[in-house]
């Protein structure tokens, strides 16, 4: 089991940045496909972004293409998501994501779940 904590959220007006960070400890994190999902109150949880387990491939959802950027550092076992241009409709509870021996990040189906991150985006 590899256990997940977010930081970094908190509040922000519309049109600014804030990078979120997911400390992992537990497992081998290099061996983790990492992501990073959202849910906004009265919707469905949405894939937001992925990145491979050397961090050598991405993959992002459209409506944050562009505008999103996720990392990793595996000598510090943590993956970041860049989050610039912010809209309100960004505003949502942000999870952090692993699982592992992912080939195909379209269809990355995390195991592991952080608690959670709230990000909002006033305008």
């Amino acid at each position: 089991q590899v256990q997940l904590v977010e930081s970094g959220g908190g509040l922000v007006q519309a049109g600014g940045s804030v990078r979120l960070s997911c400390a992992a400890s537990g497992r081998t994190f290099s061996n983790y496909a990492m992501g990073w999902f959202r849910q906004a109150p009265g919707k469905e949880r949405e894939f937001v972004a992925a990145i491979n387990w050397s961090g050598s491939r991405t993959y992002y959802a459209d409506s944050v293409k562009g505008r999103f950027t996720i990392s990793r550092d595996n000598a510090k076992n943590t993956v970041s998501l860049q989050m610039n241009s912010l809209k309100p409709e960004d505003t949502a509870v942000y999870y952090c994501a692993a699982r592992e021996f992912v080939f195909k990040l379209d269809k990355f189906q995390p195991d592991s779940w952080g608690q959670g991150t709230q990000v909002t985006v006033s305008s």
